[in-house]
């Protein structure tokens, strides 16, 4: 009988030999960090949705998605639910002056003009502020944004969503600047090097190479600071106030979602009431929008993201 010899090289099995004990570890450790944020993600909606029920069980979803009048403690009570949204997208719209054009710029600064000294010392100074507490942002909103807008010749009220938008923009630069350097890091240097052979300035190299190029990066900064900004608590109950009114007039009080949440949890209103239960229809509320904006941003980071080899 005729035998066949395989000539050639075999392939190479790149198996251990025994089984590692160790990796098995970690991998197991790291399966469990990712199932530990999947729970409690579940955790959080089911926390929300059962009192939430309830809650449109005895107020028709109409009514609290149309109303335009929110007074849940009052006699007679109303529980539309659009002061509050409208006084959060007020407060948050504000933020988003401040923190997205000059959170790109200290990105740029630090990416493409800072020497490599002067970028390991400014960057750490500006990532402190992230760090200072809330508490303290209101605060200074409060306290000295509010008369320092007052000197100016604006109208405002001692509460007012102008201040509290202002200070929480400042308080979201870090966020900005600090993500979309990263992006605009991860640029490959020989893009940059091609731009500057044509003749390109250090100006039109950052804001039509390397900016483009970082665009998906740049737009998660963005996506993670209006997150934040809409999910602030302390600086809006403190400087915004807790008046609902429906307007986007920056220089009257308003009350977002969080600060009605904050106040009506501190317990004076009964476990179990309707009030009370409004919480979670809030919350739930807050957590739908959030939703919704990230998926329309992780739809917009996919379409324009750029992979370089």
């Amino acid at each position: 009988m005729a035998t066949t010899e395989v000539i050639g090289p075999q392939p190479v099995r790149l198996r251990a030999v025994r089984r590692r004990w160790g990796e098995d570890v970690i991998k197991g450790l790291l399966a469990l960090c990712a199932l530990v944020s999947v729970a409690t993600t579940v955790g959080i909606v089911i926390a929300l949705v059962e009192p939430a029920i309830e809650f449109f069980r005895a107020i028709p979803f109409t009514d609290y998605a149309t109303g335009t009048r929110w007074a849940p403690t009052f006699e007679p009570p109303s529980f539309g639910v659009l002061p509050l949204v409208v006084g959060t997208i007020s407060v948050t719209l504000w933020a988003c002056l401040v923190c997205m054009p000059f959170g790109l710029g200290a990105a740029i600064y630090l990416s493409e003009y800072a020497r490599p000294r002067v970028r390991s010392l400014l960057k750490p100074i500006l990532e402190l502020l992230a760090g200072i507490p809330t508490v303290v942002y209101g605060y200074f909103a409060l306290t000295f944004v509010t008369p320092l807008l007052r000197d100016a010749g604006l109208p405002v009220g001692v509460f007012n969503a102008l201040a509290a938008g202002l200070v929480m923009g400042v308080m979201l630069i870090p966020t900005v600047a600090s993500l979309s350097e990263d992006a605009m890091s991860a640029v490959p240097r020989e893009l940059r090097d091609g731009a500057y052979a044509l003749g390109s300035t250090k100006l039109q190299v950052s804001t039509r190479i390397v900016v483009p190029a970082a665009i998906s990066g740049i737009v998660a900064s963005y996506v993670l600071a209006v997150s934040r900004a809409i999910g602030e608590t302390m600086i809006v109950a403190i400087a915004a106030g807790l008046q609902p009114n429906m307007t986007l007039n920056p220089l009257e009080a308003v009350e977002t979602m969080t600060a009605f949440i904050a106040a009506v949890g501190q317990g004076d209103v009964p476990t179990g009431s309707t009030e009370y239960k409004t919480i979670f229809a809030v919350g739930l509320t807050l957590f739908v929008l959030t939703l919704v904006m990230n998926v329309i941003s992780i739809r917009l980071v996919r379409k324009y993201r750029e992979v370089y080899e």
